[in-house]
């Protein structure tokens, strides 16, 4: 699996993140058009922090308050150039910053510095260059918060500042203080790494790292870097020891004028174009008449095309769509395996699924095994059980 490692210990902020992600390798063009959808085309330079070179991300955005409704126009207007994933995640955030605005300063809080347009930009930034990424999961290692006191719009705080504990309530993300005296994770910075983490770092096993990259903060302190590390890394077999998750949205439409050789059609053609799932139930519809309820599960940045493809290739006026639901992912490998029947040998292809460094269940590719079942003259169901059973073995004797 590629996943995400970001390393906040001297802290965290928007920029830094989407600074970051910038320098392992996210397309800097479609971060740089999804922020400028939101404000002036942000400036990404290359800069030092302690001899450490790091990616500085600037918005130049002016500063202006809103209330979660307006933040959310804003997002809306920006769409057409952000990933609807991006898009999505980036609403996500927002609802977590509100929540937490609200335990601070009751219902209806309105935005000070995180409704500002340079936070709707770093926000849009860094879930766009973690769309494009292409990882499967994130983790989070202990975020640095600093110390002291800070000045913002309702006077002067304590730092963390009582809008990041409230975000980082509950997320299950590690802290510690950190030894700067201001602040070194911001709400903004809290909110992303929250809504993105979805790996216990505990849980991660033995990985080779594909590229790294840091972000930078704007002070520049001559004793400490002031720098975000983020690794893509590429897990081994089993190297993720517990449940990954993300979020997929669930495409639903029913019919009843279909037949069953144009739906079979249709699943097909969805999990062509890249569908995580599709599938049809029998249902009994309005007025008595049987039908299929059609469920596709697609990531967010394919929910309008694969709705469009349903609609096309289904006939029917109306889609409904449920966003954002949380899903569970175990590790997966194909490993080839060396199977004898009748005295032919072969290797075979064999999925195994992994949690806690242990394969807990696998399952033989049909097609190979329905080739080689023809060329036995054996049913396929026999040579499926056989594959199953030899993986069995090899498998737990060399893992």
């Amino acid at each position: 699996m590629r996943i995400l490692i970001f390393n906040p210990f001297h802290g965290a902020a928007g920029d830094m993140i989407t600074g970051a992600l910038l320098d392992c390798g996210a397309n800097a063009e479609c971060v740089r058009n999804a922020m400028q959808a939101v404000v002036f085309e942000p400036t990404i330079s290359r800069v030092s922090r302690c001899g450490i070179s790091a990616v500085k991300v600037e918005t130049h955005a002016p500063r202006a308050h809103r209330t979660i409704h307006e933040v959310m126009q804003r997002l809306d207007a920006a769409a057409p150039c952000v990933p609807e994933e991006a898009l999505a995640m980036a609403k996500r955030v927002f609802l977590r910053i509100n929540t937490a605005e609200e335990q601070v300063h009751g219902e209806h809080a309105h935005f000070h510095e995180v409704g500002a347009d340079d936070a709707i930009a770093d926000v849009i930034g860094a879930c766009t260059a973690l769309s494009t990424l292409k990882v499967e999961g994130v983790a989070v290692l202990p975020i640095a918060l600093g110390q002291g006191t800070a000045t913002g719009s309702h006077g002067t705080f304590p730092i963390p500042a009582p809008a990041t504990v409230a975000l980082l309530k509950g997320s299950g993300l590690a802290s510690l203080p950190g030894v700067e005296d201001w602040e070194l994770c911001t709400p903004t910075g809290a909110a992303l790494l929250a809504e993105f983490s979805s790996v216990n770092p505990d849980n991660l096993g033995a990985f080779t790292i594909l590229s790294v990259g840091y972000g930078a903060g704007t002070r520049d302190p001559p004793h400490s870097p002031n720098v975000l590390q983020a690794m893509v890394v590429e897990t081994t077999a089993g190297g993720v020891n517990a449940l990954a998750h993300d979020h997929v949205d669930v495409l639903e439409t029913n019919v009843d004028d279909v037949s069953g050789e144009v739906i079979a059609h249709a699943l097909t053609q969805f999990m062509d174009a890249g569908a995580r799932d599709a599938s049809a139930s029998p249902v009994i519809m309005k007025k008595g008449r049987p039908g299929f309820l059609i469920r596709v599960i697609c990531g967010g940045d394919a929910s309008v095309r694969m709705a469009e493809l349903m609609a096309r290739e289904l006939g029917t006026l109306g889609i409904r769509c449920t966003p954002a639901v949380h899903r569970f992912i175990a590790g997966r490998t194909i490993e080839e395996i060396d199977v004898e029947i009748a005295q032919q040998k072969r290797r075979m292809p064999v999925k195994c699924g992994w949690m806690n460094n242990e394969i807990y269940t696998l399952k033989a590719e049909f097609d190979p095994a329905r080739d080689w079942a023809r060329e036995l003259g054996l049913p396929v169901r026999e040579v499926l059980r056989h594959i199953e059973e030899t993986a069995k073995n090899q498998l737990k004797k060399s893992h």
